[in-house]
């Protein structure tokens, strides 16, 4: 028996955002305080409808109104949102807000104490009970639009990065995003460092790492891993990415869901990992910042490179 050939082998179909690079074939350089390992902590803010649309959930689904999964979500804004930033305060730490604009509306007091504390807001959506992703344009530009306004004239911030709902994304959110204002996008998991992203303006979108390991969705509700584990896995990554970072600068995020660390026994176990964080923050071997400055940077630094580039040939 003969096997059949394909017609037709080559290139697979590509997003065209930026080309395969090696990264131990990279420039390298360090952080504005001369470290290697650039971390942030991501505080997901977010609301969702009650009676319809997405969630995550803690239990099996239940016929609308699903009480036992909205109210789980919605003890994050009441309770556990707060002890984070309890515990980022007594740890002196940054944090990126991703907050949905429906917080606006619903508890504008947990935003503005983000706001008190300096930290940067990160445009999250209106509410994650949706995704873009399927939307037509038009509505997509619209709700980048929308957040970007509102965030501006609510907290006086001109948010600067992105987290789509779900990391729902239509073929064009990155072109969508660089014409609405926006600098960054966290929705890309695919490299420890900032990556440009080419877009159809011209205009470069950053992309930060985002994580999709250490972030307490994947691991603790779809994994089922324990807050033990989980604290262990940032100190782990945290260790090992210190290393790293000797040769080269790299970025470490931590993703968190208040409805899911900020239960108290969770929480006990984020402390120890954030200490252990802090401890080499206090020690300045890292850079302790917010999405937003890291983007900034990996833009300064390349146009650097560029003009080095340019000035060689």
């Amino acid at each position: 028996m003969s096997l059949s050939t394909p017609m037709f082998l080559g290139p697979l179909t590509d997003h065209g955002r930026f080309p395969y690079s090696a990264i131990h074939r990279r420039p390298t350089y360090r952080w504005p305080n001369q470290t290697g390992l650039a971390v942030y902590l991501a505080l997901n803010l977010e609301h969702f409808a009650f009676g319809e649309g997405a969630g995550a959930m803690i239990g099996p689904a239940s016929p609308q109104p699903d009480v036992l999964n909205f109210s789980w979500r919605e003890y994050g804004n009441r309770v556990g949102a707060w002890r984070c930033l309890e515990l980022f305060d007594q740890l002196q730490l940054p944090s990126a807000a991703l907050i949905n604009t429906a917080l606006y509306d619903h508890c504008p007091e947990l935003i503005q104490a983000c706001v008190d504390r300096g930290d940067e807001l990160v445009g999250h959506g209106h509410s994650n009970a949706e995704r873009q992703g399927s939307w037509s344009e038009a509505d997509e530009t619209g709700l980048l639009a929308m957040c970007k306004n509102r965030i501006q004239q609510e907290s006086g911030q001109a948010a600067s990065g992105w987290l789509s709902p779900w990391i729902s994304e239509s073929k064009l959110t990155p072109d969508l995003l660089a014409e609405t204002g926006y600098d960054y996008t966290l929705n890309w998991c695919h490299d420890d460092q900032p990556v440009p992203m080419q877009t159809r303006s011209g205009k470069t979108l950053w992309s930060v790492p985002y994580p999709q390991e250490i972030n307490d969705i994947p691991m603790i509700v779809a994994r089922q891993m324990d807050g033990k584990d989980f604290a262990q896995m940032i100190i782990d990554q945290f260790d090992e990415m210190l290393e790293q970072s000797q040769r080269q600068p790299l970025v470490m995020g931590i993703a968190l869901h208040p409805y899911i660390v900020g239960q108290p026994y969770r929480l006990r176990h984020l402390r120890r990992a954030l200490q252990h964080i802090a401890e080499a923050r206090d020690k300045n071997l890292i850079w302790m910042t917010t999405p937003h400055h890291i983007a900034e940077h990996a833009a300064l630094m390349s146009m650097g490179f560029e003009q080095e580039q340019k000035s060689s040939r």
